[in-house]
Parts: structure tokens; sequence; C-alpha cells
């Protein structure tokens, strides 16, 4: 469901179906299998079980920057899918670009 979102435009405080921030692009992505998100990285953070990275599946939310401003959804080998900030879309990047201060999964 996440990576049908790529090339959307991310607009703060939002959950699709048109636009989506970071944290939006994951509860919306979850919500059609009946798992309920909050729409905050931190609270998603909080809702979600601590894995490691070698635990990493397909779905799991990987967590940003010391003040966890920033997150996306686990694809696989090393990518994510992700909305990033004003002026881009949802799109692939792989996990390591950024410093990860967590993992977590919903459910």
């Amino acid at each position: 469901m996440a990576c049908q979102q790529i090339g959307k435009p991310y607009i703060f405080n939002t959950q699709g179906p048109r636009t989506f921030d970071c944290s939006g692009l994951t509860l919306y992505a979850w919500a059609p299998v009946g798992v309920t998100l909050r729409h905050y990285t931190k609270w998603q953070y909080s809702d979600t079980k601590r894995v490691t990275r070698a635990q990493l599946a397909p779905g799991d939310l990987v967590f940003f920057y010391s003040d966890m401003h920033h997150m996306g959804m686990y694809v696989g080998n090393g990518w994510m899918v992700h909305a990033p900030h004003t002026g881009t879309v949802v799109q692939m990047k792989q996990i390591d670009s950024m410093p990860i201060t967590g993992y977590g999964r919903p459910g």
C-alpha cells in the first residue's frame, strides 16, 4: 500500500489519499489491515514493538534523528518508502542515508 503512493506530494499533517507526510503515509498503509497508528512519529514509535535491524521485515517502521522527526516504512534490502519533506514526493530511499534512532513493528 505504501509503495502505491510513490510520486504523491508531501504535505505536512496529511494522511492521504492524495498527499502525505511521513507518519500519515505509514498509518494510511497499515489501516487496511486493521492496524491503527496515531499521526505523529513519536506516537507511532510508542505504538510499535521494538525490533532490531536484523529482525527488520517489510512493513516495519524505521525512525530517524535523535528527535525522531522523520520515519519511513521498510520494504526490504535496506530500502524504505517515505514522504521526506515539503517540496518532495513519496519516494524510495536507502535507510542508511539518515541517522537511525530505532525500528518498530506495528500490529
